[in-house]
């Protein structure tokens, strides 16, 4: 029988109880058990370069597979 068909009974004492409790997983290891970083962190700036590499990236990707669709269908 799966964990889905069992129930919460079925789940181990990690997985039950609500979110952010402090008895819950993530706190006694240090860590939480959905990947959220411990306090807030600024993003850095947009990278203009990297995001132009990144749509050159796809656009040649498009020449590319536009070119084999041109050579296959004749």
């Amino acid at each position: 029988m799966s964990d889905a068909q069992a129930g919460p009974a079925a789940h181990d004492e990690h997985s039950v109880g609500p979110h952010g409790a402090t008895d819950d997983h993530g706190a006694e290891h240090g860590h939480d058990d959905h990947g959220h970083a411990h306090g807030s962190e600024a993003l850095g700036p947009l990278d203009p370069m990297a995001w132009g590499a990144g749509a050159l990236g796809i656009a040649l990707g498009l020449v590319v597979a536009f070119c084999m669709v041109l050579a296959t269908s004749a």
